[in-house]
């Protein structure tokens, strides 16, 4: 198993656990807003790179 794959099978488990703890605004909030604070923590050097790579691997 890959690395990435490590990472998104541990994400569905942290989320499915959430999912029953909280209520679903808290999740939902939990969800969308850890990537979107991780974003713009960046620099815009570094946002402006993220979004080059994640365009070439669309181009494949």
């Amino acid at each position: 198993m890959s690395k990435k794959a490590k990472i998104a099978a541990g994400g569905v488990a942290v989320g499915l656990i959430l999912w029953i703890w909280l209520p679903f605004w808290a999740v939902l909030l939990i969800v969308l807003g850890v990537p979107a604070a991780a974003y713009l923590a960046l620099d815009p050097s570094q946002r402006r790179r993220l979004r080059r790579v994640t365009r070439k691997e669309l181009d494949r």
